[in-house]
């Protein structure tokens, strides 16, 4: 076992955020009226107070609130709460905390509200223009004042009053509002981590130094003519897909560039914080919505892509997939001893296993209760080298470097084999000539922006057209981006884009009476296969841990008012988060933004993917029962909290007395499970996690039904391959990864063989 990196006390190098837009995205009376609701949402509670800016609550009732708060801190909350008057104390800060009180608030909505798209800020801009006026006041609040002179409590009342609204479009707008304004107090409260006590980076926080990656740097200076440089294979991504091909190819002898939008960010930034992590390593800041404001998805944008924020799951593509994939698309390959062979190969070379894993209690809960249960069960096998990898916040970056990811392996490698690194290389499109008839990728083109070392570009940086001639062009650009760059090619194809799924998520939130604290240690060793095939056909429902950092997850809970969802977020210590993970068996569609081209996509939840969701759901329900929650919360609107009454659970009217603890038979629970049920996940009022992408670049036997061909080759061109988990035939059903890099192992062996050929016949560009 390799050594295991030694325990740092040094804080994260700083990760510095661009600078915020010189365009205010609001005006000053939209800024008021948009602080006023955040405020509402995030409002400042005392015993004694302005009502135009706090809601004071009786003195009696007050004191109870922060007895309960200082109660309920871990013992060790806060570096000023090592007694009750200091906990106390830390108890009124919090409360008195509101969303704009928080220095941070409104640079973290500027920056936000910046990044949205054109349309969408549009749309809020004139709710916001309307809520300023007489007239748009009365028809949204029902109050002539507008919303920004009504007291804070009158405020809260409007905003819950949208939520609770018959009409969708009044609570979507509830929705909207409410979640803006608890991410950017997440991101910015000063008082939040202290009071749950989680620290911004690991108390064990371990370091280990990265690869010193070298990377092109192009003339600046040069005017508006581009550069141009020559190789046998660009590899246009850094991800789980083109890292893969960057070792292969470069191993195998040939001159391989490998370009990536992203840049690269060394071990001593990590882990980032929030902000930063969503900023330097996410697509869009984090927060890629679908059209209808229903779902979102995680993705990766850095050097290395999704493997530097990956949760470190290594699971193999199931055999019910493999066979639909083999026989209902017309891909042998799948089932072949040859692709078992890929996905053997890529997972042994990162370590991937079950060794040297220490759960944490969430996963350790997690596997017990499925045994409790009787459901089928495992731990996950992770990319650790069979170290242990006690690290909750992987998601914002690993700075010990034991999870093997694309920065630890793969791409270092590649380095040592005589790859060469491209970062900030925004690539346009590929280029092509006509040869004997064909379409043939002949490089890519695209615009190169220079950074100083560990900062972001600053707007005036410098920027150069930059030409890359290859014989080979692996787009490995990933799910949501590598289709927009093919339609910006000149690719026609009608599949193109489309077959988007998502493993669309839903959380179950279970409150224990103890301290768990799930961001400490790793975040998914554990995985319940009791519902992953509902349909016989391998559509169903996995269960997961979640990742825990306050930040990422406090967004999940309901807002039901002010007071509610500041005593709901302090209960994260005993919080522990699964989610009903779906294969979907339904797509959506990746389009470019009619505005600027950024990534859009439209993606609605079915009715028969949201069932699955909802059976997964009803079993994580369970686990946390069984495993003693106290309290059992999932983010389904209507649905009330159900709270564990053990007494009554033993003793109700219909209860077996003789038959000891009911466990799951609590006749309570039982009803509440009935609610659940029968609320289901209404379409338009449930908002669905993601983090997986893939399928809209499909891979297909026949140009009709795909995009890529069976050796990875885009059809109607040569030379030119995608590898990432766009070519997947239809969602994995398990975390992406090693499928993704096990078809990329495949592809790219087949695209180094191709050159050979092509060499061996003199003829560098002939196809595979």
């Amino acid at each position: 076992m390799d050594k295991v990196p030694s325990v740092t006390t040094s804080a994260p190098a700083p990760s510095p955020l661009p600078p915020l837009s010189t365009a205010d995205p609001l005006t000053a009376e939209q800024w008021r009226t948009f602080l006023a609701i955040a405020d509402a949402v995030v409002p400042s509670i005392v015993s004694e107070g302005d009502p135009s800016s706090t809601i004071p609550v009786m003195a009696t009732g007050f004191d109870d609130v922060v007895g309960t708060l200082a109660r309920g801190m871990p013992k060790s909350a806060g570096a000023d709460a090592a007694n009750d008057q200091d906990r106390t104390a830390l108890a009124r800060d919090y409360l008195a905390e509101s969303a704009s009180s928080n220095p941070g608030f409104k640079p973290t909505a500027w920056r936000m509200l910046a990044q949205m798209p054109a349309d969408a800020r549009k749309q809020l801009t004139g709710v916001l223009n309307l809520l300023n006026s007489r007239p748009g006041s009365l028809l949204f609040t029902g109050y002539a004042t507008p919303i920004a002179d009504q007291p804070v409590h009158v405020r809260e009342a409007i905003v819950q009053s949208w939520n609770n609204a018959r009409l969708q479009l009044f609570r979507q707008l509830g929705r909207s509002f409410s979640v803006l304004s608890k991410v950017c107090w997440l991101k910015s409260s000063q008082t939040l981590n202290r009071i749950v006590d989680c620290p911004d980076v690991p108390v064990d926080r371990r370091l280990e130094k990265s690869f010193d990656f070298e990377f092109i740097q192009i003339p600046a200076n040069q005017g508006s003519a581009p550069e141009v440089l020559e190789t046998d294979v660009v590899i246009v991504g850094s991800g789980c897909g083109g890292a893969v091909c960057a070792k292969n190819l470069a191993e195998a002898g040939h001159k391989v560039i490998v370009v990536d939008k992203g840049y690269h960010w060394s071990t001593d930034h990590f882990p980032m914080g929030p902000s930063e992590a969503l900023e330097h390593l996410h697509m869009e800041g984090g927060s890629l919505l679908s059209e209808d404001n229903c779902a979102f998805t995680w993705a990766g944008q850095a050097w290395g892509g999704g493997g530097v924020i990956n949760w470190a799951v290594c699971l193999q593509t199931q055999g019910f997939v493999r066979k639909e994939w083999a026989e209902k698309d017309g891909l042998p390959f799948f089932t072949s001893a040859e692709y078992q062979s890929c996905l053997d190969r890529v997972c042994n070379y990162m370590g991937a296993s079950t060794e040297g894993i220490n759960h944490n209690k969430a996963n350790a809960y997690l596997l017990e209760g499925a045994r409790k249960l009787g459901w089928a069960h495992n731990p996950c096998p992770i990319n650790s080298g069979a170290r242990p990898h006690w690290c909750g916040y992987c998601g914002y970056g690993c700075s010990s470097s034991i999870k093997q990811g694309t920065v630890v392996t793969w791409l270092p490698d590649a380095a040592r084999a005589g790859a060469k690194f491209i970062e900030g290389f925004d690539v346009e499109k590929m280029l092509f000539e006509d040869r004997n008839g064909m379409k043939t990728a002949v490089g890519v083109q695209g615009t190169w922006t220079q950074r100083t070392p560990n900062t972001t570009p600053s707007p005036d940086a410098a920027k150069r057209p930059v030409i890359i001639k290859a014989s080979r062009v692996i787009l490995s650009a990933g799910t949501m981006q590598s289709p927009l760059v093919l339609l910006r090619s000149g690719i026609n194809n009608p599949q193109l884009g489309r077959n988007l799924h998502i493993h669309p998520v839903i959380f179950m939130i279970g409150v224990y009476d103890e301290d768990v604290k799930s961001w400490e240690g790793p975040i998914v060793t554990a995985v319940v296969q009791e519902f992953e095939n509902l349909d016989g056909k391998g559509h169903g429902a996995k269960i997961e841990n979640m990742f825990m950092v306050p930040n990422s997850f406090l967004g999940v809970p309901l807002w039901t008012g002010g007071l509610d969802h500041k005593m709901v977020v302090a209960k994260l210590p005993k919080m522990i988060a699964y989610f009903s993970l779906c294969r979907d068996r339904d797509g959506g569609q990746v389009y470019p933004d009619p505005a600027d081209g950024r990534t859009r996509f439209r993606y609605t939840t079915s009715t028969f993917d949201r069932e699955h969701i909802l059976q997964g759901l009803i079993g994580a329900a369970k686990i946390h029962y069984v495993n003693g929650a106290r309290e059992i919360i999932c983010p389904i609107p209507g649905l009330p909290v159900f709270r564990r009454d053990d007494a009554a659970a033993s003793s109700g009217p219909d209860a077996n007395t003789d038959a000891g603890d009911p466990g799951i038979n609590d006749p309570a629970f039982q009803a509440w499970l009935g609610q659940l049920r029968a609320r289901g996940l209404p379409h338009g009022d449930t908002f669905f996690g993601s983090a997986h992408q893939m399928g809209t670049c499909r891979m297909s036997a026949t140009p009709r039904r795909g995009v890529v061909d069976p050796h990875g080759k885009v059809w109607g061109t040569d030379g030119l391959f995608v590898a990432d988990a766009s070519v997947f035939p239809s969602a994995s059903g398990v975390n992406p990864m090693v499928t993704n890099m096990a078809i990329s192992d495949w592809i790219s062996r087949g695209v180094s063989k191709g050159i050979g050929r092509a060499k061996a016949a003199g003829n560098v560009v002939a196809s595979l």
